[in-house]
């Protein structure tokens, strides 16, 4: 069952409780009755990992598709771009 926090707009009282999906949203403060909000806070999921979508969803390549291209002309590096001395 999830953990819900709750807080008192009137007090200020702060718990959390657990609750089914099913159950309805609590509304009032158990210490002075006034009317409660849920608080949302960041949910803790954490990816690690080289990732999904590079491991897991592409196509495999082919060598044969690799290989049909023309390799591209050998070309001569592009200068360098000037460089301006930090003052």
């Amino acid at each position: 069952m999830p953990t819900y926090s709750y807080r008192c707009t009137e007090c200020d009282n702060a718990f959390d409780i657990q609750q089914s999906f099913s159950d309805n949203s609590l509304t009032e403060c158990p210490v002075c009755g006034g009317k409660l909000r849920k608080v949302f806070s960041a949910v803790g999921v954490t990816f690690t990992g080289s990732g999904f979508y590079r491991n897991d969803s592409r196509p495999a390549s082919t060598s044969s598709s690799s290989s049909s291209s023309p390799a591209p002309a050998a070309s001569t590096p592009a200068p360098a771009a000037p460089s301006t001395p930090a003052t």
